[in-house]
């Protein structure tokens, strides 16, 4: 009934914005719909996707017919802006709704645009229902474009290497198959260019017209500075150039962002592994059979990590402007090196897990970084990081800071070292760790304690058995 409302309210002239802004309340949960279809020229219809009021939304749009004043487009940064609505555009390019478009998805509450990087099918490829058809790469993740109907792909409307945005049309796919073209969307491109460099006759004729003096005065004009940029260098033999993915440049620009932000010092230790490592190699298979995961290194140093940031809390704290945030939380970052770039999936309340918890959600996050399809906000927020370098063969380093953290904890290889305990000369396999932390928020007194604590428990696991 309260669809049927809007869709004539909009059919007659009305507003998306007018009517969203009615009073929500009115509209009660109703039956789930995955999809729906506009049926007329002028009629936009829109229907609840969730059991929640007004979380999603699909928005379809038929060319000719206008919704409001405003392009789609910014009827999508309204929605994106203005409540965490999420938008389905699916618009039709032909009345007889055979044709349908695949737009860009919703990316992200930060992210407003990305680059498509590559096409999964070409034109005239039979695709399904939300199959993956191109991949968009943001600043941060991967995001699958996915086609809204099965049918087979006519034609793409965007190129590789394009900026999109969400609601962006890349493809249109026909439900029926027909008319279906092999035709790159380079060559739609390069008609246009062609047809835009050669100017209109009578645009030549009033350039040729031009006085002299002029064109005189116009040589006389120095050439402009070029703008301040950095060198490029000249090209060589077996030198090629590539463009940074938008997830480097990011990383890139953190990077360079924390060390001009924070005054950042590291602080060493090294930690004999001899427990650690018999705990697992004593309790590895029934605890794979009892979890179905296998117990790691990784857990132990993040039950040791959360222990150090308990009994020193400012490690887990932040400077906001002139106030220091002390988190009551405890998120751990870890550092995952992907093909694309580095990322820091974040295991959420870290002090409440278990090591099997530990383990589990560790290898879920490494698994879906390594496949290209974590989410962002499995990414957002942590308050404190981990970086495990050792799995590379790493003897030593000093970590970056991961903004807007204040420390973070860098592990290295273990190598068999000779080590005098009790009196005697024993091989051990010792692990050097490091602390990167900001020195304008955490003193040198409360590092030195907190890679302390992390070397005690770490070689004496029994001491958080004992909370010693």
């Amino acid at each position: 009934m309260m669809w049927g409302v809007i869709r004539r309210k909009v059919a007659y002239g009305g507003s998306c914005a007018s009517i969203l802004a009615e009073p929500l309340h009115r509209i009660r949960p109703a039956v789930s719909a995955s999809r729906s279809y506009t049926i007329a020229g002028k009629e936009a219809l829109l229907l609840k996707r969730g059991s929640r009021q007004l979380q999603n939304f699909t928005c379809h749009f038929l060319p000719g017919g206008s919704v409001s004043s405003k392009p789609v487009r910014e009827f999508v940064a309204f929605i994106q802006t203005g409540s965490p609505i999420r938008v389905w555009c699916r618009s039709f390019s032909s009345d007889n709704g055979d044709l349908v478009d695949a737009v860009v998805p919703f990316m992200g509450e930060s992210i407003t645009d990305g680059t498509l990087a590559n096409f999964l099918k070409k034109p005239g490829d039979s695709v399904q229902v939300d199959e993956p058809i191109a991949q968009v790469e943001t600043d941060k993740v991967t995001i699958d474009v996915a086609s809204p109907e099965a049918g087979v792909i006519q034609k793409f409307v965007a190129k590789e290497g394009d900026t999109v945005e969400p609601g962006t049309r890349i493809a249109v796919i026909s439900k029926s198959g027909e008319g279906a073209t092999h035709a790159a969307p380079s060559e739609e491109k390069s008609d246009k260019k062609a047809s835009q460099s050669s100017p209109p006759p009578e645009e030549v004729s009033v350039a040729k017209q031009e006085p002299k003096a002029e064109a005189k005065d116009k040589a006389k004009t120095p050439p402009p500075k070029a703008l301040a940029k950095e060198p490029q260098l000249p090209p060589k033999e077996r030198e090629r150039r590539v463009p940074m993915t938008r997830l480097r440049k990011r990383v890139a620009t953190r990077l360079k962002d924390s060390q001009n932000t924070f005054a950042m010092l590291t602080t060493f230790n090294e930690v004999d592994m001899t427990n650690l490592m018999k705990l697992r190699s004593d309790y590895k298979d029934a605890f794979l059979e009892k979890h179905g995961v296998k117990l790691g290194l990784m857990s132990g140093f993040v039950k040791a990590a959360v222990s150090g940031l308990q009994n020193q809390p400012v490690i887990n704290a932040v400077i906001d402007g002139d106030d220091i945030i002390y988190r009551d939380y405890i998120d751990i970052s870890i550092a995952v090196g992907t093909p694309k770039g580095l990322v820091v999936p974040v295991i959420r309340n870290a002090d409440k897990m278990n090591f099997a918890e530990i383990e589990k959600e560790i290898n879920t996050l490494a698994k879906k970084a390594n496949d290209g399809t974590i989410s962002i906000d499995e990414m957002a927020g942590g308050s404190f990081t981990i970086s495990n370098g050792g799995v590379y063969g790493s003897l030593l380093s000093t970590p970056i800071i991961n903004p807007p953290q204040s420390a973070i904890l860098g592990m290295h290889s273990i190598v068999t070292r000779p080590m005098v305990v009790g009196g005697n000369i024993v091989p051990r396999p010792m692990m050097y760790i490091a602390l990167t932390y900001d020195h304008r928020l955490i003193d040198g007194r409360e590092a030195v304690f907190f890679l302390r604590r992390i070397k005690d428990v770490v070689e004496d696991p029994r001491r958080l058995l004992l909370d010693i």
